[in-house]
């Protein structure tokens, strides 16, 4: 006989050797215990959620309060001054700033074009910390539809925060798009002649700056075009299949996102004045600022952030897919975060 049910008859007949009333005792005892049980089980289950609710709704409280606080303190007050002011003693900004953005859903009023003022925004911030190149993602690739009006609004943009004359020059690619083309800012070289207040500006007072739109077509589908080229390559005899190597890959991977050669329209007759790269290869970014609740990089290319440093903007707990504010004592606290942090290089 099995132990269980050799147990189980035990305490029947130790029952049935009970008087009726003691019967009716044991009985009762045996439904109440589950019952009780279950009810500590949920008592349990609802302090642990009661505290943790009380927790979280603190964090939330205390980040925003924090929040507010850094944006009253650090404000760039349109002016890059207050920028440099804020970056001046970091021991180090990053060469390529890369950053995730989110649009809002399609019913929104306005959703193109407050994802255009957030590329106009992070372009002057990072003008002005001294980011040489800023490479923006956004999954649908819908900004590179828009390259002319996104290059306005950035000049323009520029022009608020710097002036006319002094304003940095811009230069704009996106890659494997039909109307991909490389953009070069031509107001940002062109001065007033017939304005006297406006003194010519000095060689340390022009930056330049790239920007780099990037969608999910050029992560996956980037792949899948070159094995396609490589495999018919090698079966055409173009490429012996032993040459196809990883430095061959990673070679032809980063080459897609090289923001190509074009000399700046309207340049000033001015032998003194630094021209804008020639060519610049993006590279892997040495930070990634995802505006989102949680690290989500959203279909962005994986080989390019193998060893970057990331830093995560929005409410931990928040909705996944919804869209971050884009603000300036964000985009701080991110490069605070980088010239902090220890870069191990994978080690």
């Amino acid at each position: 006989m099995p132990v269980t049910a050799r147990v189980s008859h035990e305490v029947n007949a130790q029952a049935d050797s009970l008087p009726a009333d003691g019967r009716f005792e044991l009985k009762h005892k045996q439904r109440i215990r589950p019952l009780l049980w279950s009810w500590i089980h949920f008592l349990i289950y609802f302090v642990i959620q009661t505290v943790f609710g009380i927790y979280i709704r603190f964090a939330h409280a205390y980040s925003s309060l924090v929040h507010r606080a850094l944006a009253i303190r650090h404000h760039h007050y349109h002016s890059p001054e207050y920028i440099q002011r804020d970056v001046a003693t970091l021991s180090r900004v990053p060469e390529h700033l890369s950053v995730i953005l989110k649009r809002r859903p399609q019913e929104d009023d306005g959703a193109l074009e407050a994802l255009m003022d957030e590329v106009a925004e992070l372009t002057v911030w990072s003008a002005a910390a001294g980011v040489p190149l800023l490479s923006v993602y956004e999954r649908t690739g819908v900004l590179k539809n828009y390259m002319r009006e996104v290059q306005e609004l950035v000049e323009l943009r520029l022009a608020s925060y710097f002036g006319r004359v002094n304003s940095p020059t811009l230069r704009m690619y996106a890659p494997n798009h039909s109307s991909a083309v490389t953009t070069t800012s031509a107001s940002a070289t062109n001065s007033t002649n017939n304005t006297a207040v406006e003194q010519k500006p000095t060689p340390q007072q022009r930056v330049h700056i790239d920007l780099l739109l990037l969608s999910a077509t050029d992560g996956r589908d980037t792949l899948v075009d070159l094995t396609r080229t490589l495999a018919e390559m090698a079966q055409s005899k173009k490429l012996h299949p032993n040459d196809i190597t990883p430095e061959l890959i990673d070679t032809e991977i980063m080459a897609t996102t090289i923001i190509p050669d074009q000399d700046l329209l309207d340049q000033p007759d001015d032998h003194h004045q630094k021209p804008a790269a020639k060519e610049v290869g993006a590279g892997e970014p040495d930070l990634l600022i995802i505006f989102g609740s949680q690290v989500k990089l959203d279909g962005y290319p994986p080989w390019q952030i193998r060893l970057s440093e990331m830093f995560c903007v929005g409410d931990v707990g928040g909705d996944i897919n919804a869209p971050t504010r884009v603000e300036y004592q964000a985009f701080l606290r991110a490069l605070w975060k980088y010239a902090g942090a220890e870069m191990r290089f994978g080690k």
